[in-house]
Order: structure tokens, then C-alpha cells, then sequence
């Protein structure tokens, strides 16, 4: 019985020991009872297994740990081994571990191996993805292996996507790859010479080396290279043919030499495949990329494309603290789009629907040429220079077959636009930071320098028959007008900064700063009809469709800033600047001049908290000026399209937004878990918004713009990754709400349209093994508008996205992929844009030669030939509802042989 009574205490005991939960916290040490940073920490239980490192104090952290027979191994490089087992009779819910000190290995011992990397190491503005931890197939590009890590999407078009935000450059070893293009980087690099890859809250030189972080960051991934291929020759040829006359051919050489860089690379296809992120800004079938797409199996560029791009990078250390670095790029693209649309404009008595079917052709050349020097002095000043220059010349060519309604009022005709411009444009970035002896203190100054014109030939050719159905019989008219513009114009700008930061105590520093902006805007246009020309027998100029204008924005702000940081764990900061604004506006023709003064007051205020390690938030208000565009202010009636005329008003302000934001960040290292969460609300005082006018039985609408207040927009966004049993399995959750409340007016009637957008994207990655791996993903969309007037309407569409691939190794020489999607529409006006297409995807891969340097890819895009139709458009402002639908490419086969080329450095 006393034996009986023990045995059953003892499994009590046990069984209570397993349920109960410990939260466990020591420090690691060097042998100079220093913190140690970076220390691989394992925990193993009868439970539970742990993984995480020290931080930079050396402290360590595992929560909610059960089971018993708790073991802890610390480990580092060049360090030993040492292991602490947790007393099993320990009950207390709160451990703290002895001090560890770790001791320098100066001996290789035998049998000793790394048996785990931690995946993803979590810092206050980097998340850092170690790649050993990573299974990738071997020979596999930079691209596929982002597509593994938690938190990251790719876009078919090589678009990145890290927690949420796009990467907008891509650094190697820290230097700029090709300029950062995004593109050059992961389409060019292999995998396998990897070592980390960094996700970094770039806030700009400017603020980096202020210390004082204020605006809104971009991400930036450096790409860390490991030691062995830090010297080494690499690159890949591609050939490839198939069905629908598709081709691809390119061509890629990179030589890496210890901090020198230099790389060519070349292409030519009619696959919508581009070497290059950048590119111009006015090419035809060129649309806003959204994560929302991500997983959709489209190709997600509109009309038949034809590309050629080169270019090449050269970066070198030049002395022991001088890096010189340059790219040059080119591509030139022909674009040819085809599509059909549907405008209805709401006006009370008036309907006004325009329905268009379209064909744009676009011959677009553009050339980038980017360099970046900079050099820290032995008195540790650094100076900065960055110039870029960009030019572009295109050719465009619309055609548009339109049919136009009011009422019993119809025009049935074609709207004819070719033009070429020419638009040169040199950006020149310069900081200076000045280095004082006292620790803190810092001079930054800051001067962006811009100089961008245009030259464009337009030819514009108007033509419509107008019925008029309220008469018995109808009345037929002709309308015909061919415009012949020239239009010359520039904009030179130039930002100054300058910031002054002096601490007054171990935990306080205040700033001084300064900003200036100057904006120059000229536009001189001449308009010849072309008809009265033919008639006249000599050219005759429109005179109230001529410009000549002059335009200047002047701002500059003064301000205070305080900074307080007790610890590393809390940091606050409040500021105020006072802004004088002047805006310009001359027409020497008429000679009258338009002026509008302001003065704003610019308060700042933010903070960030710790709470722990694995725990942040903050909050930020900015404000901001926003200038009016040309567009706007130009102060002509321009009836070029007889059936949308715009006339811009110079008597504009400019707007100021108030942003207030939080961010809320947890890392959970043991378990690979991340989760951020950020909600924003933005408030625009003076917000330049459209005033439309249209004219009972006239299909004709006139658009100018005013300033007004009420316009306001609040945005939240949550992303979760997380394994899921383990870390074959691995889940993303990623969620939107945005909501906008514009304002526009219509017939001088004030209008509130709101706009609610509900997003929620559900992935996840399941490696089965080394063999087989597989991607399931939903994407669900939810956009509601409505506006008040002329009278209440409600717009409700839906969109729902399944997708699956899968991917499997049926030898170390074979690969065979399959990819399928699938997407359903409802609520749209048009019934064109209420399909549900269906996209599949298959491949093989057989590898060949010694090392699988050569693959040889046989591939069938969109089997079902559905991708021509998938090019849709939807946007409602104001009293207007825009749908839209652009052709794609459509299915084709191809083989395509690709080879690998690499060279190492013999060894010594």
C-alpha cells in the first residue's frame, strides 16, 4: 500500500510537471564577463524543442515551455559547447538560469557539427533570413528561393513583396546591384551563393545618419554573399522557342572580387519577360502592381509585348574607405493593347455612359544611368554624391472607337492620338555629415537636385456623328477636328536639409534643422487646326488653346526636435516647424500673375517601446505639404478631346496631410513566429479635388479643380507567418482594410464618395520532402463605393482567388511542376468583368551535363487560354464608374535551354 500510495504521488507529480508552463531567462558571458550577443540557444523537453539567441546584451529569453527533463545547449562559433539541465524537481513558473560563460575554442575538436542555423533572426528595423536554415534545390536563382521564406511573395513579373510592403532595391554586400534594381538582382543570382538575406526599414541616408527616424520607411533587402563567393565568375546563358511565334534569348556575366563587382547582362523576348524593375513611366500596358496578385498564375502585363533590354554594373574600392559605383541600363519595349471599356458619369437628369474599344500601340526606348560615390574621411565625415540620369523617347498610337449616350443624345465616332515625346531627366543626390569629437553630436546637410523637360508632337484627330433622337425625324450632325500640338515643357526643383544635433545629457539630444524647396515649372504650347489650316492654305494657330506659363513653388521650414532615449528599449521624440509656403503662377501673354501665400504649423511626435525582446511598438504623426501638378494649375481650356474637356485653375493651394500612425511588431524566435500589425489614419486640409460640369442633351463634360476639406483615409493591415507542427509546413496570413472618404464636385454640387477595400490572403508551403514541395493559396477582395450625389448609389464587388502548385524531384535530374488558379468575380457594372477564368500552368526540367550546369524546360503557359482575357480594371471617383478589360498574353508552348556558367578561383 505505501509503495502503491508513492508510485501514484510520483506520476502526479510528474503528470503536473508536464502541464505546468515555465518561462526560463539567464544571460550568456565571454570569458571577460562581457554580454555575448548571437549565442545559439536549444531548449529540449519531454514537450517542447526551442530555438533563439542571445541579444546584444546577451540575454535570453523562452516562454510558455513545458515538459520536464529540460535541456539547454549553448553554442557559437569558435566558442565551446556547453550544456545546463533544469533540475526536475524545479516547480516555480518563473526560472532564471545561472550565468553561462562561454570559452574561445582554440582547438578543432573532432565530432563536433552544427546541427541547426536559427531561420530568422528579428532586430529593431531588420528581419534577416539565415539561408542555411533553408531547404532550396540546388542551381536554383535568387527568385525561387525568396518564394520559401516566410514572410516574402513574388510576383510572376518578378515583383518582391516583403511583410507586405514592395522592395523598392536590392543591395549586395551593401553596395547597389545595377542601381538596386530589384529584377537584375534575383534573376541573376544563384541560391547557392547566399548567405543571408536582410529585410531592412530603409529610412534614407538622410535620417540614417541623423540618428532620427521620422518618415515613412521602404523596405530594402541587402543580399549577403558567403566568404567563398565573394570571388568567383558566374552567370547563365538562355535560349528558348516556341508556339505563337514566342522566343526568349539571354545572356548573363558577373564577376565578384572581393568588394569589386562587375556584370553585363542582355535580353530579347516576346514573353513579357524584363530584365529591369525601372522603366518608363508612360508605357502602355503598364499597371500597378498589387500583392493581391500574388499566387495568381497570370501573367499580369497587358497587350503583347516585345522587349529588349542590356545593361551593365561595375562597383570597386577605390581606397579603404572610397566605394565608386555605376550602372547603365536600356530597354526598349513595343507594346500593342487592345481592350474594350465602359465611363458611366452620374449627373441629375443626365447619364452620361461611354463605352470604347481601343487599340494602343506604344514604341518605347528608355536609357538609365545611375553612379554613386562615397568616402569617409579619416576624420570620419562622409560624403555622399549619387547622380542618376534617365531619357526617354516614345512613340504612341491610340485609336479609339467610342460610343457616347445622354438621354435620347448619341455620338457614334473615332478618337485618333499619335505622339512623340522626348523627356530627359537628371537627378543629383548630395550629403555631407560632419563627424565632432563630442560623442552625439552630428551636422548633416542634405541637397537633391532635379532637372526634367519635355518635348512632344501630338497629332489629334476627333471625328463623331451626333443623333439627337428627341426629334421627329432625328437630327444627324458631323463633327470633325484634327488639333496639330507642340508642347515644350520643364521642371527644376531643388531639396535642401539641414539638421544640427547636439545631446545635453546622457539620454536627450536636440535637433536643429532646416529644409528648403524651390520648384520651377515652364510650359509653352502651340495648337494648330489643322482643318482651318488646309482651309486657310497656311497654318492657323488656336490662340486660346496656346500656353505660355510660368509656375514656382517656394517652402521652407525651420524647426525644434527633442529626442529622448533612457534606454535601449524606449525611444520618444516630439518636434514643431513652422513652413511659409509661396506659390506662383504667370502667363506673360496676358501678363497676369496668380500668387497664394501660407504659413503652416508643423508639429511631429512619435514613439517607440520595447516592452521585451521579442515585442515593439510605436506611434507617429507627420505632416506634409503636397503641391498641385501641372495638370492642374495650367490655366487653358483644353478641348483637344471635344467629349472630356479639362481646364486646370492656378489659383490652387497647396494640400497639407496629417498622418497619424501605429505599428505593432511581435517576434517569437523559439517558434519562428512573426506577426506586425499597423493601423494609419490620414487627414488632407485643402485637398485638390475635381469639379466636373455636363450639360442636359450634351454628352460633353468639363472637368477644373478646386481645393476642399473632408477628405480623410484610414488604412489597417495585419501579417502573421507561422509553421505550422513544423517547419516543413508554413502558413502566411496577410489582411487589408482600407477605407477613403473623397470628396468631388458635380455640377457645383459637393459629392462624398466612400470607398471601403476588404482584403484577406490566406498561403500556405508544405515541403513533403527533398523531393516534393507544394503551395495552396486564397485571396479574397471586397470593394464597396458609394457616393451621395446626384443621388445615393451603392457599388459591391467581389473577388475570390484558389490557387495550388506543386512541385515534384522525380530524380536528382528531373523535375516536373504543375501550377493552377482560379478566380471568381460578381457585382461589377459590366459583364466582361464578371468572368471566372481559369489558369494552368505544367513544366518539365531535366538537368544535364557535369554539375547540372545545362536544363532543358518544356512548358505550357495558360493551357486553358484564358490569361487573354484576364487584363480587367475597375476604379469609381466621384459620380464615375471606370471598368475596363485589356488583352494578355494567351497560351503558348515553349522549350527552353538554359546553361549555367561558374568559375571559381583555384585554391591555395
Amino acid at each position: 500500500m505505501v509503495m502503491v500510495g508513492f508510485s501514484y504521488t510520483l506520476g502526479l507529480f510528474e503528470l503536473r510537471a508536464q502541464s505546468l508552463e515555465k518561462h526560463i531567462q539567464g544571460i550568456v558571458l565571454d570569458s571577460a564577463s562581457n554580454g555575448l550577443s548571437g549565442v545559439n540557444i536549444r531548449l529540449t523537453s519531454t514537450m517542447d524543442t526551442m530555438v533563439t539567441s542571445s541579444s546584444a546584451d546577451g540575454m535570453y529569453y523562452f516562454k510558455h515551455v513545458r515538459g520536464n527533463h529540460i535541456r539547454i545547449s549553448y553554442s557559437m562559433l569558435g566558442h565551446q559547447i556547453v550544456t545546463k539541465l533544469l533540475s526536475a524537481t524545479e516547480r516555480s513558473a518563473f526560472v532564471v538560469m545561472p550565468n553561462v560563460v562561454l570559452v574561445p575554442q582554440n582547438a578543432l575538436i573532432e565530432g563536433v557539427s552544427v546541427t541547426k542555423t536559427i531561420p530568422v533572426v528579428y532586430s529593431e528595423d531588420t528581419i534577416q533570413y539565415n539561408m542555411d536554415a533553408f531547404k532550396f534545390r540546388a542551381n536554383s536563382l535568387l527568385e525561387e528561393a525568396l518564394k520559401q521564406l516566410p514572410g516574402i511573395q513574388v510576383l510572376r513579373d518578378g515583383t518582391v513583396y516583403a511583410q507586405g510592403k514592395q522592395v523598392s532595391t536590392v543591395l549586395v554586400d551593401g553596395k547597389k546591384f545595377f542601381g538596386g534594381d530589384v529584377n537584375t538582382a534575383t534573376k541573376n543570382l544563384p541560391a547557392d551563393f547566399v548567405k543571408k538575406i536582410q529585410v531592412i526599414n530603409y529610412f534614407g541616408d538622410y535620417a540614417t545618419e541623423r540618428g532620427i527616424k521620422s518618415d515613412e520607411p521602404e523596405k530594402v533587402i541587402n543580399i549577403v554573399l558567403k566568404e567563398d563567393s565573394k570571388r568567383i565568375t558566374f552567370g547563365q546563358l538562355t535560349a528558348g522557342g516556341g508556339t505563337s511565334d514566342r522566343y526568349i534569348g539571354s545572356v548573363g556575366v558577373n564577376r565578384f572580387d572581393d568588394g569589386q563587382e562587375f556584370s553585363v547582362v542582355g535580353s530579347l523576348n516576346n514573353t513579357n519577360t524584363s530584365l529591369f524593375s525601372f522603366g518608363s513611366p508612360s508605357g502602355v500596358g503598364e499597371r500597378e502592381k498589387s500583392l493581391f496578385d500574388a499566387n495568381d498564375f497570370v501573367d499580369p502585363t497587358d497587350g503583347l509585348n516585345n522587349i529588349k533590354s542590356f545593361g551593365f554594373n561595375y562597383s570597386d574600392n577605390l581606397a579603404e574607405n572610397t566605394v565608386l559605383s555605376g550602372s547603365y541600363s536600356f530597354t526598349h519595349k513595343q507594346n500593342v493593347t487592345t481592350g474594350n471599356s465602359f465611363l458611366r458619369s452620374d449627373y441629375l437628369g443626365n447619364k452620361i455612359s461611354n463605352e470604347e474599344s481601343y487599340r494602343t500601340t506604344n514604341n518605347d526606348y528608355y536609357h538609365r544611368l545611375t553612379a554613386e560615390f562615397k568616402h569617409r574621411f579619416k576624420n570620419n565625415d562622409v560624403l555622399e554624391i549619387k547622380p542618376v540620369f534617365s531619357y526617354n523617347r516614345v512613340y504612341f498610337g491610340n485609336i479609339r472607337e467610342r460610343l457616347i449616350n445622354n438621354n435620347r443624345i448619341t455620338n457614334d465616332g473615332t478618337y485618333q492620338d499619335t505622339a512623340s515625346q522626348q523627356n530627359p531627366n537628371l537627378d543629383v543626390n548630395m550629403l555631407y555629415a560632419k563627424s565632432f569629437k563630442k560623442p552625439g553630436r552630428k551636422f548633416v546637410g542634405n541637397v537633391v537636385l532635379n532637372f526634367n523637360s519635355l518635348n512632344k508632337l501630338e497629332h489629334v484627330v476627333d471625328t463623331y456623328t451626333s443623333i439627337d433622337s428627341s426629334m421627329n425625324p432625328p437630327r444627324f450632325t458631323k463633327f470633325d477636328q484634327q488639333y496639330f500640338i507642340e508642347q515644350r515643357s520643364g521642371t527644376d526643383g531643388v531639396k535642401a536639409a539641414m539638421s544640427f544635433v547636439e545631446p545635453f545629457s546622457d539620454y536627450s539630444t536636440l535637433e536643429f534643422f532646416y529644409d528648403y524647396e524651390l520648384t520651377d515649372m515652364t510650359a509653352v504650347r502651340r495648337v494648330e487646326d489643322r482643318l482651318k489650316s488646309a482651309e486657310f492654305d497656311q497654318s492657323f494657330y488656336v490662340d486660346s488653346l496656346g500656353v505660355s506659363y510660368n509656375y514656382r513653388f517656394n517652402s521652407s521650414r525651420a524647426g525644434l526636435s527633442y529626442q529622448y532615449v533612457p534606454n535601449k528599449k524606449f525611444r520618444t521624440s516630439i518636434g514643431f516647424a513652422v513652413q511659409p509656403i509661396t506659390l506662383n503662377g504667370y502667363l506673360p501673354r496676358e501678363d497676369l500673375h496668380y500668387r497664394y501665400d501660407n504659413v503652416n504649423l508643423v508639429p511631429s511626435a512619435g514613439f517607440k517601446w520595447r516592452l521585451d525582446n521579442e515585442l515593439d511598438w510605436s506611434v507617429d504623426y507627420v505632416g506634409k505639404n503636397n503641391q498641385p501638378n501641372f495638370l492642374h494649375i495650367i490655366p487653358v481650356r483644353d478641348n483637344s478631346n471635344s467629349q472630356n474637356i479639362v481646364t486646370g485653375n492656378p489659383e490652387l493651394k497647396a494640400e497639407f496631410s496629417n498622418r497619424i500612425s501605429t505599428t505593432l511588431r511581435k517576434f517569437i524566435t523559439s517558434r519562428n513566429q512573426y506577426f506586425e500589425s499597423n493601423f494609419a489614419y490620414n487627414k488632407v486640409i485643402n485637398k485638390i479635388v475635381a469639379d466636373k460640369t455636363a450639360f442636359r442633351n450634351s454628352t460633353i463634360q468639363e472637368t477644373t479643380f478646386k481645393n476642399a476639406d473632408g477628405y480623410f483615409d484610414v488604412k489597417w493591415y495585419y501579417l502573421f507567418n507561422t509553421p505550422l507542427f513544423d517547419e516543413s509546413l508554413q502558413l502566411d496570413l496577410i489582411g487589408n482594410t482600407d477605407f477613403y472618404n473623397n470628396i468631388s464636385f458635380v455640377n457645383d454640387e459637393r459629392n462624398r464618395t466612400t470607398q471601403f477595400v476588404y482584403s484577406q490572403s490566406a498561403q500556405l508551403r508544405y515541403t513533403w520532402s527533398d523531393y516534393f514541395e507544394s503551395l495552396f493559396n486564397t485571396n479574397y477582395m471586397l470593394n464597396n463605393a458609394t457616393y451621395t450625389w446626384p443621388y445615393s448609389t451603392e457599388i459591391t464587388a467581389h473577388s475570390l482567388l484558389l490557387s495550388g502548385a506543386t512541385k515534384g524531384y522525380l530524380s536528382d535530374y528531373v523535375t516536373l511542376g504543375a501550377e493552377m488558379s482560379q478566380r471568381f468575380n460578381s457585382g461589377y457594372e459590366s459583364s466582361f468583368m464578371n468572368n471566372n477564368p481559369t489558369i494552368l500552368n505544367a513544366y518539365l526540367e531535366i538537368s544535364f551535363l557535369p554539375n547540372k550546369l545545362g536544363l532543358l524546360r518544356f512548358q505550357g503557359f495558360d493551357l486553358l487560354d484564358q490569361n487573354k482575357n484576364m487584363g480587367t480594371y475597375s476604379e469609381y471617383i466621384g459620380n464615375d464608374l471606370y471598368e475596363a478589360r485589356n488583352n494578355r498574353l494567351g497560351r503558348y508552348f515553349m522549350v527552353t535551354f538554359n546553361m549555367r556558367l561558374q568559375k571559381y578561383p583555384k585554391k591555395k
